[in-house]
């Protein structure tokens, strides 16, 4: 079972997490879950840029480092990207240094400030770890960002862990390159597609984000294989409607 709407007493109990932003504009926050993965991520980038939309993208590490040249392209394309943790870790399951480690694992590729707990699961021992985090952020330049997508896209490089190590030898501190400070932020989602659910038939899917989204609303989709029937049925037909009701689509952050 799980709320497609997220119910107000829910985020009553928990109001250190990021349910919704303001609802004084229309503006709408896409996420999507659990990738980069093939096919299905690029199809969702597409998508996307048919409707000039902007959205977040809470990323899995070892997806990250199984296929960094679609992570350099969420990057690309200007969309904003979130920590999923290394291992899609269910923080109720698991011990909090694990999950600490698992979380601080997955962040050096990320390098986000934005977090998003996998199934939405996370103990408050867990929320008080991350929200303490004080994250280091690495800005390279764009010459920089430029030489990785090119060396990655040529195959000459396996995974994001070797080309964060390169990234060491280039000259981070100049003034073209920056490193920020950021607060933790833990979002959570005020509309659930149920894209995952594989009982859900694709109409229901798509009548649940269209009768219960708002301005402001955090939507999630994702961009896993589970989810792909009712997503690639879904989320166009989505844009093109909210579109038409004159809502823009912005990343997190």
């Amino acid at each position: 079972m799980y709320f497609v709407k997220t119910p107000w007493w829910l985020k009553k109990l928990y109001p250190q997490l990021v349910w919704n932003k303001a609802r004084t504009t229309k503006t709408i926050f896409l996420t999507f879950d659990d990738g980069p993965i093939p096919i299905v991520t690029p199809w969702v980038l597409k998508t996307l840029k048919s409707f000039n939309a902007k959205a977040t993208f809470f990323c899995i590490g070892d997806n990250i480092n199984k296929h960094p040249a679609i992570f350099l392209q969420l990057k690309a394309d200007g969309h904003a990207i979130g920590n999923h943790t290394y291992n899609h870790l269910k923080g109720w399951a698991t011990a909090d240094e694990l999950y600490i480690k698992n979380f601080n694992k997955c962040q050096n590729l990320t390098q986000t400030y934005l977090f998003r707990p996998p199934y939405g699961r996370i103990k408050r021992s867990q929320i008080l770890e991350i929200k303490k985090l004080k994250v280091k952020i690495q800005n390279l330049d764009n010459v920089e960002n430029e030489k990785l997508q090119s060396e990655n896209s040529k195959a000459k490089i396996q995974n994001l862990d070797t080309v964060f190590n390169q990234t060491e030898t280039l000259n981070i501190t100049s003034e073209k390159s920056q490193i920020t400070n950021h607060k933790s932020q833990i979002i959570m989602w005020d509309v659930l597609s149920g894209d995952f659910d594989t009982t859900l038939a694709p109409q229901k899917c798509l009548k649940n984000v269209l009768k219960h989204t708002q301005n402001g609303s955090i939507i999630v989709f994702h961009d896993s294989l589970k989810a792909w029937d009712r997503l690639q049925y879904v989320l166009p037909k989505a844009l093109h409607y909210w579109q038409k009701q004159g809502f823009s689509f912005e990343g997190l952050g």
